[in-house]
């Protein structure tokens, strides 16, 4: 039995699926604010490409924890 992806990854298909792009595509994004405290990374998202709140603040939680 396949473990349960939990925590912001568990958002990630369907990031990829609302949106159309891969979740590298969003790291790559991340990359270009990465100076910025989480929440102006979250109204980067919000913004600039149309994510939700909850989408786009799971995407900035992965991208900070591997980048710590």
């Amino acid at each position: 039995m396949a473990e349960q992806v939990k925590g912001p990854a568990s958002y990630f298909p369907s990031i990829e699926k609302k949106y159309g792009q891969p979740i590298s595509h969003w790291m790559d994004e991340l990359a270009t604010v990465a100076g910025e405290p989480h929440m102006k990374q979250v109204e980067f998202l919000k913004t600039e490409h149309g994510l939700g709140h909850g989408h786009a603040n799971a995407l900035v939680a992965a991208y900070r924890a591997d980048h710590a």
